[in-house]
Parts: structure tokens; sequence; C-alpha cells
């Protein structure tokens, strides 16, 4: 039995799996949500929730009067290379997550790929859901074919009986 062997290698060397989980996640920081393989969304949750991890308890030592954590900063910014989404982590997502005990991220089965049948998933961060939004609205129905040209016709025979019914006037 093998011990103390966790994560997946995703076929990849040490130092190209790291630049890959650096990059993956320095995307969902930017853009809150990243659609991406189910395997490398796992990995990458793992990853992202220990930088939010990190930024929030620096956050919240430096509200309760602490000093500005650089430290903090200086061991975010060795996974994420990007100065602004460091920035952003700092002062828009751990304020906002600050309640919350963990679970920042959430993994979304999304079905296979057609081109090579790899299971795809969409990792997003919780509290900045953004397709909670878009589902808010009602989604209209697909209508068949039957429907379609029953209206089309109703809208062609309308105008013709509106102009009789205005020449008769």
């Amino acid at each position: 039995m093998i011990h103390g062997r966790a994560g997946r290698k995703l076929k990849r060397t040490a130092s190209h799996r790291k630049a890959l989980l650096n990059s993956l996640s320095t995307s969902l920081l930017r853009h809150k949500r990243i659609q991406t393989t189910l395997a490398k969304a796992k990995e990458t949750r793992m990853v992202v929730e220990k930088l939010i991890t990190r930024a929030k308890n620096a956050v919240a030592k430096e509200v309760e009067g602490g000093p500005k954590n650089v430290h903090a900063r200086r061991e975010v910014a060795r996974h994420i290379n990007d100065k602004d989404v460091v920035k952003m982590l700092f002062t828009e997502i751990a304020p906002k997550v600050a309640s919350r005990p963990g679970g920042y991220t959430r993994v979304i089965k999304l079905g296979q790929r057609l081109g090579d049948g790899a299971h795809v998933a969409m990792i997003e961060l919780v509290d900045f859901a953004l397709g909670m939004d878009v589902a808010a609205e009602p989604v209209k129905k697909k209508q068949d074919r039957r429907a379609r040209v029953n209206q089309k016709k109703k809208a062609k025979s309308e105008p013709a009986a509106d102009a009789a019914g205005t020449a008769a006037e």
C-alpha cells in the first residue's frame, strides 16, 4: 500500500504540472469561472482554496488592526504571476468570502468533449456565481416546427385583415 501520494499527475512532469495549476489558478481568480477537464478542475480547486484561505486570514489580521501582511502576499504571488490578480484576491475576493469557513469553489460536470471524449467540467468561485444571475431570467422554450408555421400564417393574414378593416371604416 502506498501512503502519502496525494494528487493527480495529469500525465505531466512536476514542473509542467506546477506551471499548469498556477496558470489555471490565475485564470480562475481573474475570470471567476473557467472550463477545463474534470481532473484539472479538481486539482485546481485544491490549489485555489489554499490561496484564498491564506489571503482571507491575512485580510482578517489586517482588519483587526495588525500590520499589512506582506509575507502572505508574497507567498500567494509565488503561485499567481499577475500582480493585478493578487491585488484582486486580497481586495475583492478575500473580504467577500471572509464569513465562509471553506468551500470557495464549485466544480460542475459538463459531460464529455466531442473530440477526445475527455470529461469536461466548469470550476467557479461560489460567491461570484455569474451563471445564477442569468438563470433568473425566464428561458424561452423551443417551439416545434408546426407552431412556428402557424404563427407565420397568422402574421401574414392579420395585416391583410387589418387593411380590409381600415378600408371598410
